[in-house]
């Protein structure tokens, strides 16, 4: 369940409440690769959507 740095990155914001738009334009991404990179989290959190995946998160101390 390795988490890259940026996947954290991403993960944090997402539960901050920030949209795809919002995490594409403050990390510098398109939002076609913050969608890709949420895709690659749901698995590794074992989330069905993101906020499964941040519930997950939080339980495990990966986001506050």
């Amino acid at each position: 369940m390795l988490l890259s740095q940026r996947e954290l990155e991403l993960l944090e914001l997402i539960a901050v409440g920030r949209t795809n738009r919002e995490i594409a334009g403050e990390l510098f991404i398109a939002v076609g690769t913050v969608n890709g990179q949420t895709v690659n989290i749901l698995p590794k959190l074992d989330g069905a959507n993101r906020t499964e995946a941040v519930v997950k998160a939080r339980q495990i101390g990966l986001v506050q």
